[in-house]
């Protein structure tokens, strides 16, 4: 351990995801072999110094006991996983990480790590997010909290959070670019053999996983139809007679199950539709609008603009500029609470 490395200590409890861990681990490890300077020294801090058993029931070893952690840190970062609850309930963790947060340059957390740093309070009138299956239940706990569950990750000054899991792959490649600049990020995101690098504000649920809960057979063959038939009429008559339901029963359905009215889903639908296409393809703005059911590139226009916040030509030479913080909006609409509420 050198004086010139940068601390990065992850705070880990049992049942913890190892993704949680291993993602920003081996990130950092991997920056720091692709030539960081000043390189990242990582260390896995739990409770006491107990080994770790993550919620995949492999079990790791501790480094150092959180209670004997001192600063200055460049980074203390706690991790998510299904133990999260009863890590926020230990009050001497949850004391021990406010204390390495006051002496660290920044604070984050992957997944649902982020209710011990709203437990900590070190959350209290920021912009977060989490994964989203527990954002309304995080957001109900921690009322202070403003809890964000579409991008993969949000930047709140020196705090951090991100999404649920391998967003922490992402996360912490945009923490290698903060630290290291855009070049060596890219290097780290090719050495891991990664996708893509996503930007942060991301949405990190779409309408093509927002599925509907399995028992509402009508509800799923209407979505199914309307994700696979976006370029034909999806009015309120063709789809009540498809399900051979009433109109205002369509719309009850849509209100009461997804928090939208069905307008408004084929309308985000299409747009999100859009939005793959100007990632994956070069087709021109018409064949774009003409495929998603847009009547004209100005209506795509328009539907881009109340979602992304920006044009689709801005959105696609956004994501042409690549580095992993490219500043890609946030959609406009939070995903509602009844679209992560799968108990039907």
């Amino acid at each position: 351990m050198t004086t010139t490395s940068r601390q990065v200590v992850i705070i880990g409890y049992d049942q913890a995801d190892l993704l949680d861990i291993a993602c920003v681990a081996d990130t950092l490890d991997a920056a720091t072999r692709l030539g960081a300077e000043p390189a990242y020294d990582v260390r896995l801090a739990s409770p006491h110094g107990r080994p770790v058993r993550s919620s995949a029931g492999l079990v790791l070893i501790s480094q150092v006991a959180v209670e004997r952690v001192r600063g200055p840190l460049d980074t203390v970062l706690v991790a998510g996983g299904p133990g999260h609850l009863t890590a926020t309930a230990d009050a001497g963790l949850v004391s021990h990480v406010r204390r390495l947060a006051a002496c660290s340059r920044r604070v984050a957390s992957v997944c649902t790590g982020a209710s011990v740093l709203a437990a900590a309070g070190l959350l209290d009138g920021r912009r977060t997010t989490t994964h989203w299956a527990y954002a309304r239940e995080m957001a109900d706990r921690y009322p202070a909290v403003t809890v964000d569950p579409r991008p993969l990750y949000i930047i709140d000054g020196d705090v951090h959070t991100s999404a649920g899991v391998t967003s922490a792959l992402d996360l912490t490649l945009a923490l290698v670019e903060a630290d290291h600049g855009p070049e060596l990020a890219r290097l780290v995101a090719r050495w891991l053999v990664t996708y893509m690098q996503r930007p942060g504000n991301q949405a990190q649920l779409s309408i093509y996983v927002k599925d509907a809960p399995p028992e509402h057979r009508i509800l799923r063959k209407l979505v199914l139809h309307i994700t696979g038939h976006l370029d034909t009429d999806l009015d309120a008559a063709t789809l009540a007679a498809l399900a051979d339901i009433s109109e205002r029963h369509l719309s009850r359905l849509f209100l009461d199950r997804l928090g939208q009215p069905p307008a408004r889903y084929i309308r985000t639908a299409r747009t999100e539709a859009a939005a793959q296409l100007l990632e994956a393809t070069a087709l021109p703005l018409s064949a774009v609008a003409r495929r998603c059911g847009f009547g004209s590139t100005e209506t795509l226009r328009q539907a881009f603009h109340s979602h992304y916040g920006i044009s689709p030509s801005a959105y696609r030479l956004a994501l042409r500029a690549g580095p992993p913080s490219a500043g890609l909006p946030v959609p406009s609409q939070a995903v509602p609470a009844s679209a992560v509420d799968d108990r039907g």
